[in-house]
């Protein structure tokens, strides 16, 4: 056994999980209609999976699994809050809402995603054209 003057101690390093709203990197489709979802009223969490497939016309329907991951990750990155709670039929409700962070960062990928829209109809106006 080495002298305690020999000892070397390691660190391990454990970045946090969740270390705040990260805005460079694009959304993704089921975040962007949770936040959708949100916009408009708070909801519990039944209301948002009906409300996220009927936004995507069917399309996205969500687990209840991955929703609740969702909404725990939105939460830890201040997006969302829970507004309140009710208990319906012995069961907890729990209704969440966006926060202005929240606002903001779906209007500015609202944005982003117009923008690209736009950029992908213009050149594919001029294709159209030609045939």
């Amino acid at each position: 056994m080495l002298p305690p003057s020999l000892r070397i101690t390691l660190e391990i390093f454990s970045p946090p999980v969740y270390n705040g709203v990260v805005t460079s990197r694009t959304m993704q489709e089921a975040t962007f209609l949770i936040l959708t979802a949100l916009a408009a009223k708070a909801q519990h969490g039944y209301a948002i999976l009906t409300d996220v497939q009927q936004i995507s016309g069917g399309r996205v329907r969500l687990r209840p699994g991955t929703l609740y991951t969702a909404l725990d990750r939105l939460r830890a990155e201040e997006l969302i809050e829970v507004d309140h709670e009710e208990v319906v039929e012995t069961r907890l409700r729990r209704y969440y809402r966006l926060t202005p962070a929240g606002s903001a960062r779906l209007a500015a990928e609202a944005a982003r995603l117009q923008a690209n829209a736009a950029a992908a109809l213009t050149r594919l106006n001029p294709a159209r054209d030609a045939t």
